[in-house]
This record gives C-alpha cells, structure tokens and sequence, in this order.
C-alpha cells in the first residue's frame, strides 16, 4: 500500500451570535482538514487549527510522503519532524502540520487492519469519555440571563462540569459572572475557569484569590504557555488553586519542560497541536511517569474528537485507586457546546454525550464518515498533492 496524494481542506462558516474570550471575539468558526489516500482505495483524516498550515504540508512535507508506505507511521512522523527541526519549525504550524497529517495515518491503518485506533493504540481502558461542557463564553448581554440559563442547562442534560472564561472583563466582572455560575450550578458541579493566557503572574495571582472561595476545579491558562517562571510565581501564591494548562505546546519536548518543573497539576495536550495521535501518546506516558492528571483539550471537528476519545479510551488513571473517579483520577475530556456547524455537520452521526459521557467511536480507524457535500459547501481552499 502506497500512498497517491495528499489533499488540504480549509473549511469555514459563519455563525449565528459571535462569542469571544480573552483574546479575541469571533463572528465564524474555521478550520483545516488533511486527506491521504492511497493505492488500494483506502483513504485517512486528519486535522489541524493553525491557518496556512496547508502550504506547509504541500511544500515541505507531502513529498516526504508520497508514495511511502503509510503503515509506517513512526519513522513518517519522524521523517517530517527531522525535516522540520533544523530550521525550528517543527513548533507552530509545523507541529499542527505533523498532527494533521499523522491522525490521518492512524485512520488509513485502522482501516486497513479493521480496527479502531484506540485498539492499535493497545486497547481501551475504558468504551465511554467523561466529558466536561466548554461554553459560558462571553456574549452580548449575556449577563446573567443568557449565562445562567445555557449553565443549568448544561446541569440538565447531566454534565458533570463546566468551564467558562475569565479575562475578557474586569476582575469585579469578572468574579461576578463565576460567582452567579457557581450559585446557579450549586456545589456539586465541577466548575473550572479559563483565562487563555490572558494575565501577567500579578494579575493571574490577583484573579485567582479573588476566585480562590468560588471552589473551581481548575485555572486553566493563566499566565503566558511560554512563561515557566510566572507560572511558578502563581503556583506559589496560590497554592490551594489547581493550575492547568498546555493545549498549545508542541511535542513531548515542550510538554516535558512542564512536567519536569511542575508547572501545571493537569496537563491539556491537543491532539492537533502537540504532534497528533503519535506524539500524544508519548506525552500520555510522561505524564503518567510523572503523575500529571491528563485531560484532552479539545476544540474543532469530529476528526479532532474522534482521534481524542480513542486517545483518551487509553490514559491510565493518576493516580491508581480503588475507585477511580471523573476529575480527579479518570481522565476527562473537553467537549465544545459553542455554535459550530463544522461540528455538527460534517458527520452522518455527531457526537453526543450521555449521563456526562461520549462513546470511544468503535469502526474502524478513526470510526467516522465525513459528509462530502458538507465538506464542498464550507471549503473555501483546496490543494492538492499527488505523486507521479
């Protein structure tokens, strides 16, 4: 089996009400998706978040490619990392590039072998994926109405946790709006906050004693990913605060570097980040080497979330017990409820959660069936490689 091309899909598509955190508000939803077919009819996909990514597979990395045997996924995923290293760009868009186009080996090999990924992988753990809702993000006059009512909501439909964002407003409005979710969620809801790197140390220290009686589960992305030193300053200072972070490092290089100096309690590799389906699961097994809590961050189409719950149907429990629970030893898993219609689109059957849970996909390779007429529709840029 040899792989004849490689195809780049940039999707795009407007939504209904904007919504916007700390960095940004945003009126549309993108992303980019990664085909490779082969010679005996069976194809694989793959995606990344980062725009112009598929210039970099087609100049750089799909002649590397071309024509290989796409069983051969480690020594592929090392011959375009080495390809990317010397010139430093195998961080950025060079590992989103190397993410997407390794998820989409993993599927080709899981066709090819009729089986799921998550059983090349060495088996599930576990069929289901406790999953937290991501939404609560800031909107027009949403305060408290629109806020509260989406949060219990979320409580209704029996997710166990929510995030929402901090770093968009003032600290009083800030405070104010978690305040209002947590009385409106009640106590036993887990309830994590997300600055997306919003705050210098001294701010992300004052946000957090400001939050530190609200019993959030987690500070996610308080400071700067770069910056280990401002993390360390925010640990110190607030040391009842679980610290949380890492959906934009790249590799299990960048990743070490957190877990050798402690930065966060729970690390939040993405898939399509860190170096896709291969590299994640080198970084699951220094995490656990290291007693670092995995939780998937997750943020984009069912190519994403597949390849993710296979992953995270594999993470051992941090740490072993008797009885292992959501949260605090069981991996959970981020699952997006902002408007999308890539998300929910693009596949004959998305993905729901059940009780707070998401099924591992059991088809084979990455088990899903993109929708071609959807794709057509939201692709505003192909391209194509192929070999001779």
């Amino acid at each position: 089996m040899r792989i004849v091309s490689i195809t780049t899909y940039d999707l795009q598509c407007a939504i209904d009400e904007p919504f916007g955190w700390s960095q940004a508000w945003t009126p549309t939803r993108s992303l980019q998706l990664v085909r490779i077919d082969t010679d005996s009819g069976i194809c694989g996909w793959g995606e990344c978040n980062a725009p112009g990514t598929g210039d970099l597979i087609h100049t750089h990395l799909a002649p590397l490619l071309l024509d290989a045997d796409p069983l051969l996924r480690s020594g592929l995923w090392q011959r375009m990392f080495h390809a990317l290293y010397n010139g430093g760009v195998q961080g950025g868009i060079g590992g989103s590039a190397i993410s997407a186009l390794d998820i989409a080996l993993w599927d080709i090999a899981g066709k090819y072998l009729a089986q799921p990924v998550s059983m090349l992988l060495g088996g599930a753990l576990r069929s289901r994926i406790p999953v937290y809702a991501t939404g609560l993000y800031y909107r027009a006059q949403e305060f408290p109405a629109k806020l509260l009512d989406e949060a219990r909501a979320y409580v209704d439909m029996g997710y166990m946790g929510m995030k929402t964002k901090v770093g968009g407003l003032s600290r009083q409005d800030d405070v104010a709006r978690v305040a209002a979710l947590r009385k409106a969620v009640g106590d036993d809801i887990y309830l994590m906050v997300d600055a997306n790197q919003a705050f210098d140390a001294a701010a992300a220290i004052q946000w957090g004693q400001a939050l530190q009686d609200l019993d959030l589960h987690w500070f996610e992305e308080p400071v700067h990913a770069g910056d280990l030193e401002a993390y360390a300053r925010v640990r110190q200072a607030l040391p009842g605060m679980t610290l949380a972070g890492g959906e934009v490092l790249r590799t299990r290089h960048e990743c070490a570097a957190y877990a050798t100096h402690h930065t966060v309690d729970i690390l939040q590799p993405d898939v399509v980040n860190v170096g896709g389906i291969t590299e994640m699961q080198r970084v699951i097994a220094l995490a656990d080497a290291m007693g670092l809590r995995i939780h998937p961050h997750v943020w984009g189409s069912p190519v994403m979330i597949a390849a993710s719950l296979h992953l995270a149907a594999t993470i051992p429990p941090v740490a072993p017990a008797h009885v292992t629970r959501p949260f605090v030893q069981e991996p959970v898993m981020e699952f997006d409820r902002t408007p999308n219609p890539l998300r929910e689109e693009l596949v004959r059957e998305p993905f729901d959660q059940q009780d707070g849970y998401v099924a591992v996909p059991e088809g084979p390779g990455l088990g899903i069936e993109l929708e071609d007429t959807v794709l057509e529709q939201y692709c505003v840029r192909r391209q194509i490689s192929a070999g001779e």
